[in-house]
């Protein structure tokens, strides 16, 4: 079935129908902790921090209030460690969202831009060895949209330089590399979002950290509680950064069905990859099916203002991730100097369709069709 018209808007993403598949398991779960009477840091915590551990093939999970807050406190740890110091470099790429660079800077350290690779999008590992300075700590690959970087050389300049590697694994819950270790097992430390539009959303802020390393995962356990293992004895200046009970009583609830909606979600993609046509549309480049998890499908159009009315009028809703590169954001206006012009590109043309785990065959045949009539 070829649909020539649609009456109601594709949304984006519909999220109240997404997790009304599993309201009878929310309440079912509200309702537990409520009777528990422990709301910060108890069973439900637990359990979904080992969970998610097992999921991710890491050792330690440790659920903090939100994504942000998990690069943030990586960072800190490191520096309690005397791994880093306040002035030390991070690399990240100039494409990101600008909350893995604001990460950076909150810890006191210093972000520096690499460009991406022009055909992925993501960090580009030739790109990195010519920004490594002596003040230079980590490497902070972003797995943007849902789609792994390319860890193996990533690693080995690392390893080469003494460097960690701190994942932004904040839209690729569940990717798969070459080796058969998944997002947030492929370096030293990962920061994950749980935010609600994620592959895997909590109905609020919700964060989570990965880790194999003992000694890091003992410190940020107290970082983010006020820089305390045991109550009013605290070892660190630090904040309250903690995943509550609720939110992670609703999280491992649907980490049960995160494979089988990221293989719906895989589905989708391969679809649109397949059927999208149009020579004036830039499609993305997959490098390999089980290292995307499709958080977004973003693709390229030159006139991007008029391609989104356009889908708009055909009833097609669309998001721009992100409009305005970083460096040329007014919170970073001591980059502005700096030249990107791959990533400006990309800020510039980027668009993305609508993918989700609940769109139809006929829903998925409509945007492709109405995006290759353009």
């Amino acid at each position: 079935m070829k649909p020539t018209t649609m009456n109601s808007m594709i949304k984006f993403l519909d999220l109240k129908k997404i997790n009304a598949g599993y309201k009878e398991e929310f309440m079912a779960a509200f309702e537990r902790v409520v009777d528990s009477g422990w709301f910060i840091l108890g069973e439900e915590v637990l359990n979904f921090e080992k969970q998610f551990a097992a999921y991710c093939g890491t050792k330690h999970c440790i659920g903090v209030a939100n994504g942000l807050d998990a690069l943030i406190l990586i960072l800190e740890a490191y520096k309690e460690l005397g791994v880093m110091k306040a002035g030390d470099e991070v690399l990240v790429p100039s494409n990101t969202y600008i909350a893995s660079i604001i990460a950076i800077s909150k810890a006191g350290l210093v972000p520096v831009l690499s460009e991406p690779h022009a055909g992925t999008w993501l960090l580009d590992p030739a790109a990195l060895e010519s920004k490594i300075t002596d003040r230079t700590r980590a490497i902070m690959p972003v797995h943007l949209y849902g789609q792994l970087c390319d860890m193996d050389p990533i690693n080995k300049i690392a390893e080469k330089y003494n460097l960690k590697v701190i994942e932004d694994s904040a839209q690729s819950h569940g990717a798969v590399y070459s080796n058969g270790k998944k997002s947030g097992n492929l370096g030293n430390a990962s920061g994950f979002s749980f935010y609600p539009g994620k592959n895997l959303g909590a109905l609020g802020d919700a964060g989570a950290i990965t880790t194999n390393d003992d000694g890091l995962a003992e410190t940020l356990k107290a970082l983010r509680n006020y820089g305390s293992h045991v109550k009013y004895h605290n070892l660190f200046k630090s904040v309250n950064s903690r995943l509550d009970e609720v939110q992670a009583a609703l999280l491992s609830i649907k980490l049960k069905y995160l494979a089988q909606e990221t293989e719906q979600r895989r589905s989708a993609a391969d679809f649109y990859l397949q059927h999208i046509s149009n020579s004036k549309i830039i499609l993305p480049v997959v490098r390999a099916r089980e290292a995307h998890v499709w958080h977004l499908f973003s693709v390229r159009v030159k006139d991007r203002a008029a391609f989104q009315q356009y889908l708009k009028e055909n009833n097609v809703e669309t998001n721009i991730h992100y409009p305005v590169p970083p460096h040329r954001q007014p919170a970073y206006k001591e980059l502005a100097h700096l030249d990107f012009p791959i990533s400006e590109a990309i800020h510039n043309e980027i668009i993305s369709l609508p993918i989700s785990p609940i769109m139809t065959p006929e829903e998925l045949q409509y945007v492709a069709d109405v995006v290759n009539k353009y």
